[in-house]
């Protein structure tokens, strides 16, 4: 697996937890796979070996690196490819809200990296590339490398997590990843003027995978497309849903080391108390009849806040708290401290990633909102299903294919309207403590857990052969 995140050596959003997730359910199957990330400055080096010395990667006369690679063995091996020019930097993919201008530069570096880690150290049968970071791995393979009889056999996997994210570059920053005009057609990377390294990914890959089955079917639209439905419809016989799963072991009420009490789909009892913990960590006072609505995301439009914004006047018209959780926007940001503001005794906002806080709101929360404009997978909606706290989603993405009127509300017009009628539903059912209750065991009882999503990959793994 190649990939620019993968905990605990890199994190930024779900990408890191899938990756290691993914990588040690496939092992527990009984498959060998291996992970190639960048060694970013946060990533310490204790314990690792390097394998690798002055490991060199070379683009053109004037353009040439030179990384080492250290061997981090968790039960899965990461390679850490470290080159201190490009990756010794503040964060990942640039300062807060930036980009770094040469990530396609850092980036190439990875991919021929792992390709020549894929000759001298680890031989794989499959190379599996995460999102646009890692698209050049299946671009170097159809043109750089098309007669090194070392990969002939070799078959290529692209993951597609979030297509809204496609590496657009210039056109004439090929040549510093050593591509040449033969790339910089329609036929190759070229995209409206612009290189497009996720299109090269998807035209050059044996097969693309997304991480829900209705996300799969989304991006074949020119709504979700984002330019690219088109050759995705072209590809579409090569193109697969498989849905994300959850790592159990740390999301789970029974056993969370996070929150103030445990509890399961037998006794619930724990969940209240959980809620009052969290209430006073947040300096909300404990009113029985009120129900706490969660949010832990993104702060942005595509997690569906500029519908929360809209309906700001509504929702605070309902007896309910609300509880959110999260960085992003500086639009977003600033519009939830002035409802905190405007409402101190109803709202908490903690504008920080917070991994403890998060657990103890999907264990406090009694509904979770996510109503996303587009959703590829999600992972709080199954979390919140574990926890029995009901969520409320839009019917998008692989928020649609985890959550029926059995277990949650969903609406699919994507408006504030809608999603206040989905909201002003959950609270009428959370008043019918029955029919609550039972839609809480339901989603408790749900398995998503990574060994089904696992036995899909490595179906289509041994499908591809190599």
């Amino acid at each position: 697996m190649v990939a620019s995140e993968a905990t605990p050596w890199a994190k930024v959003g779900g990408l890191a937890d899938v990756v290691t997730a993914l990588a040690a359910a496939l092992r527990e199957l009984g498959k060998e796979p291996a992970i190639v990330l960048p060694r970013y400055r946060s990533a310490p080096l204790d314990g690792a070996r390097r394998v690798y010395q002055d490991l060199r990667v070379w683009f053109n006369p004037t353009s040439t690196y030179t990384c080492d690679v250290y061997l981090q063995d968790r039960g899965v091996p990461y390679f850490l490819v470290d080159c201190p020019p490009l990756y010794d930097r503040p964060g990942i993919y640039g300062p807060p809200g930036e980009d770094y201008p040469d990530n396609h530069v850092r980036f190439a570096v990875l991919a021929r990296a792992a390709l020549k880690l894929a000759r001298h150290v680890f031989r794989p049968r499959i190379l599996h590339c995460h999102d646009w970071q890692a698209a050049l791995v299946p671009i170097y393979l159809r043109t750089t490398f098309r007669y090194d009889p070392t990969f002939a056999a070799v078959r290529t996997v692209l993951t597609i997590h979030n297509l809204g994210y496609q590496g657009i570059y210039p056109a004439d920053a090929l040549g510093e990843i050593g591509l040449d005009e033969e790339a910089a057609t329609a036929a190759g990377l070229e995209h409206f003027g612009r290189m497009n390294l996720l299109k090269g990914a998807i035209l050059c890959s044996h097969r693309i995978t997304t991480v829900s089955p209705t996300y799969a079917r989304e991006i074949q639209t020119p709504e979700l497309g984002f330019g690219l439905d088109g050759l995705l419809r072209q590809r579409s016989d090569a193109l697969v849903g498989i849905l994300n799963g959850v790592d159990y072991s740390e999301w789970n009420p029974e056993t969370d080391p996070y929150i103030a009490a445990h509890y399961s789909a037998e006794d619930l009892s724990g969940k209240a108390v959980c809620k009052r913990d969290l209430l006073a960590e947040l300096g909300l006072p404990d009113v029985p009849e009120r129900p706490l609505i969660g949010m832990v995301s993104r702060l942005d439009s595509q997690k569906g806040f500029d519908l929360v914004r809209e309906a700001a006047g509504e929702l605070m018209s309902l007896n309910l708290a609300l509880a959110v959780l999260g960085t992003g926007h500086a639009e977003y940001e600033q519009f939830l401290r002035e409802l905190a503001a405007a409402y101190p005794d109803r709202v908490a906002v903690r504008i920080v990633f917070d991994a403890r806080l998060a657990h103890k709101i999907e264990a406090g929360a009694d509904i979770f909102l996510m109503p996303s404009r587009y959703e590829p997978c999600g992972l709080n909606q199954m979390y919140s299903l574990r926890y029995g706290t009901v969520p409320v989603v839009r019917a998008t993405g692989g928020l649609a294919d985890t959550v029926d009127e059995t277990t949650g509300f969903r609406f699919h017009e994507y408006s504030a309207r809608a999603m206040m009628e989905a909201v002003r539903a959950a609270l009428e059912a959370w008043r019918d403590r029955p029919r609550w209750e039972a839609m809480m065991r339901a989603g408790m009882r749900k398995d998503f857990s990574w060994k089904t999503s696992a036995a899909a990959y490595a179906a289509l793994f041994a499908e591809l052969g190599g």
